[in-house]
């Protein structure tokens, strides 16, 4: 009962428009002030929590980003893919899933994803014959790999509230992520066989193929550059998200020309206000963790699992069910600082492989970017392409059900999240 008045309590704060960290942080002062009569602990917890080298990565890979779509590296990146698969069937639809599947490994966002590969993938695809929604709804699906496939800024948002590898994390969401765009790739495919209407763009030569991947090499690097250097050993989370910085700088400044002083001004100021906001977000959620605790609502959840006799899977399912409900009302971050401190113990009492559970609940996650009614590619996607919401949503429907296989195979053969870390050396 606690545990549904709380989360009832968070959904009305949260639906009145009120900030997220204003939200969490009034529940969590309510809980402390009825329990303790003081909230005097608020400012050790806070601290403990931020105090913590692992986040000077948020603001580093948020900025690295944020270069890479200001200077316009990744414009090249749609047109390399289109080259390369567009004049198959369905080929339009596969360029946009793979340039997706490309940026994810750059951004790390899901929004930013959708926006930029959207920008220029909609008006092409509906140039050769594809149907509105159909474009809307593969970019929404398409971009919502931002937050599975590494770095994904979710990923270590999750890593840091649970404690865990954020390099386990970052190779468990590589095969899933992968799965994923297969998925929508197949799903393109297949719709190209049932609409005659459409068209393929045609061949261009290899000579000009290899001219579009040469354009392209720039963003391409990123990825391994960053990645690589994680899982050698050469830097850590923290020194790979620097080096990727200086990497886009250096490819905006002095190969594409296009990235001055005041392009450098306006991405500090947008890093710097995602970056507050995250760690607002963190503040509060660390308040809410603490209040949580000292009403033994772990516990107490706890105790109801082994009075139950929930098995692991049947708890996972269950927690499934409730973060996708809880994902057509709140965005991402919100589910992660909420449900997480909530369920952890019970996690580790019934043995729950937590980095097996950290994707399948970025799987579910990118569920509710694309379920209404505040699914943010949905509104993304409005804003681009100035298309009515409902079409949108009617395009981003057939991918909802294909998010929901993904989260079953993963949910069903462990080994997908699994497999990368284990022979990598990582532990539970």
């Amino acid at each position: 009962m606690a545990t549904f008045f709380i989360l009832c309590l968070l959904i009305v704060l949260l639906l009145t428009g009120m900030p997220i960290f204003a939200g969490l942080g009034l529940a969590s002062v309510a809980i402390m002030l009825v329990t303790e009569g003081s909230i005097s602990s608020v400012a050790d917890t806070v601290f403990a929590k931020l105090d913590n080298g692992l986040l000077t990565a948020i603001p580093m890979f948020a900025f690295m980003a944020h270069v890479m779509i200001k200077s316009k590296v990744v414009d090249d990146l749609y047109e390399a893919a289109n080259a390369m698969v567009g004049h198959f069937k369905g080929g339009l639809g596969v360029a946009t899933v793979l340039s997706c599947t490309i940026f994810a490994a750059i951004s790390g966002s899901s929004v930013a994803t959708a926006l930029t590969i959207g920008s220029s993938a909609i008006p092409q695809m509906q140039r050769f014959g594809y149907r509105p929604r159909d474009a809307y709804g593969v970019i929404a699906a398409g971009g919502t790999l931002g937050i599975l496939i590494p770095p994904s800024g979710p990923l270590i948002l999750y890593a840091i509230v649970t404690e865990t590898s954020i390099g386990a994390l970052f190779l468990a969401g590589f095969i899933p992520g992968i799965l994923m765009a297969l998925i929508f790739a197949f799903h393109c495919i297949s719709q190209a066989y049932f609409q005659k209407e459409r068209k393929d763009s045609s061949w261009i030569g290899w000579k000009n193929c290899g001219s579009a991947l040469k354009r392209s090499i720039w963003s391409l690097l990123m990825p391994p550059l960053v990645l690589g250097g994680i899982y050698s050993g050469i830097f850590t989370a923290s020194e790979a998200a620097s080096i990727g910085c200086i990497y886009a700088l250096l490819v905006g400044a002095f190969v594409y020309r296009n990235f001055g002083f005041k392009e450098l001004g306006e991405t500090a100021y947008e890093t710097v206000r995602t970056t507050a906001m995250l760690f607002m977000i963190l503040a509060a959620a660390a308040m809410f963790g603490h209040a949580v605790t000292i009403i033994r609502l772990p516990i107490e959840l706890m105790e109801s699992v082994t009075a139950l006799g929930l098995s692991p899977l049947s708890f996972i399912l269950v927690v499934m069910l409730v973060i996708f409900v809880l994902g057509m009302f709140l965005e991402t971050i919100s589910i992660i600082l909420i449900t997480t401190p909530i369920i952890l113990p019970a996690l580790i009492q019934l043995d729950i492989n937590l980095i097996w559970y950290g994707i399948l609940l970025m799987i579910n996650l990118e569920l509710a970017l694309i379920t209404p009614p505040v699914g943010m590619n949905l509104f993304v996607i409005k804003g681009i392409a100035n298309a009515p919401l409902a079409e949108v949503i009617r395009g981003s429907l057939p991918y909802v059900l294909l998010m929901l296989l993904g989260l079953f195979l993963v949910m069903m053969i462990p080994g997908l999240a699994l497999w990368l870390p284990e022979i990598a050396g990582f532990g539970r």
